[in-house]
């Protein structure tokens, strides 16, 4: 009886002890620098708004946020390297639209969404539809009689295999009546030389990537994917207002592994929503024509699910699905 008692006093002694040292890990985080990994190219349009976040954020806490690039594989590597680690809040993961949309296009993955603990959005874009030069065509309505005259003949770059880029790129040709060819690269920083250059013509791209070029005439961008025009962009008209119903927009979050500790979260929700509200961020963001937004953790949670469900209707229609 006696050695009974004395093991479970034992049990519970370590037990009140895990969660003393638990308790303690939370009250003093961060100890120790944090990983912010980014699943595409330095430079891109997830990469930039990702660093300035990471750059107020570290200022805010008092630690270092490190951004890593572990570009690949449609952000899966990113998401894999994130979701292997523990969920103590010092490894974090540049989420956005493509840890849905990988889901819904490849029947075996290493995650679920349940795997995921959403923090915060940090923005909301949109795209537009970026033409080289070189295309023989200056506005939206020469661009589908082109097309149309020539099918198959113009090709647009996407990241990968199912990315956005090719998901927004097939649902506008179906609704335009066109047929586009699609060139897959690793990141936006390798299409858009490309683009530039005139060895591609068209990139449904963000329209942080391609309006700087637009704005120096280096690039057209015919029709933007917003509800209403962009106040960075008033001259370029909306796909809407072409006739097509085609709104779509991106957004850029951050998140950690399932597990992690919800003061944990909490503390870095609202360190992010600080960062989201700072004028050169906002400035960063808006200049480009997205939107600076932060979220409770709970709305950015919607936002993947509903990502998924759209996304995976797309891949049921088009056929995309992949082993």
């Amino acid at each position: 009886m006696f050695r009974l008692r004395d093991r479970l006093f034992a049990s519970a002694a370590v037990v009140a002890l895990a969660a003393s040292s638990a308790v303690h890990a939370q009250a003093n985080f961060p100890e120790k620098p944090i990983r912010l990994v980014v699943g595409f190219t330095a430079g891109g349009p997830t990469d930039l708004p990702a660093r300035v976040v990471a750059d107020k954020l570290g200022s805010s806490i008092g630690q270092r946020v490190i951004v890593e690039n572990r570009p690949g594989a449609g952000g899966q590597l990113a998401t894999q390297d994130v979701l292997s680690k523990p969920g103590d809040g010092y490894n974090l993961l540049l989420c956005t639209h493509f840890e849905s949309i990988n889901l819904a296009l490849y029947k075996k993955l290493s995650y679920q969404l349940s795997d995921i603990a959403p923090i915060s959005q940090i923005s909301r874009y949109y795209y537009g539809v970026a033409a080289s030069t070189e295309l023989p065509a200056q506005d939206w309505e020469a661009f589908i009689a082109y097309a149309k005259a020539n099918p198959g003949k113009v090709n647009y770059g996407s990241v990968g295999r199912g990315s956005a880029q090719e998901i927004l790129a097939l649902e506008m040709g179906k609704l335009a009546g066109i047929q586009l060819t699609g060139v897959s690269y690793k990141g936006a920083t390798q299409i858009i030389p490309d683009l530039l250059a005139g060895r591609i013509h068209l990139f449904v791209s963000p329209t942080l990537s391609v309006l700087p070029h637009h704005q120096t005439g280096k690039l057209k961008i015919l029709a933007v994917t917003s509800p209403e025009r962009l106040p960075a962009a008033p001259e370029v008209p909306t796909v809407g207002e072409k006739g097509i119903s085609f709104v779509r927009f991106g957004w850029l979050g951050i998140c950690a592994p399932a597990g992690t500790p919800q003061p944990v979260i909490a503390m870095l929700n609202r360190h992010i929503a600080a960062a989201v509200k700072t004028p050169d961020y906002r400035q960063l963001i808006e200049k480009a024509g997205s939107i600076p937004l932060s979220s409770t953790a709970e709305q950015l949670a919607k936002i993947l699910h509903e990502t998924y469900q759209q996304t995976a209707a797309t891949v049921r229609e088009f056929g995309l699905q992949q082993d």
